[in-house]
């Protein structure tokens, strides 16, 4: 059902629909749990490594250039 979803919303959107796609992931799911995004509770984990690469694209088609957390 997932995959029929993304490829209507591909057909009907197009360019408007990013091309990361977040996957399923357990990881995602805990965090919460614990009080913490993914990316600080698991970041090596896939689901952690997807929202990253959304935010650089999402960076990318704004012509923004991501910091570093500190930096």
């Amino acid at each position: 059902l997932s995959q029929q979803v993304e490829k209507d919303a591909r057909d009907n959107l197009g360019e408007l629909v990013f091309k990361t796609i977040i996957p399923r992931n357990v990881r995602v799911s805990e965090a919460p749990s614990f009080g913490m995004p993914v990316i600080e509770y698991d970041p090596t984990s896939k689901g952690a490594m997807a929202y990253v690469e959304l935010a650089h694209e999402l960076a990318r088609k704004n012509n923004v250039t991501p910091s570093r957390k500190g930096s």
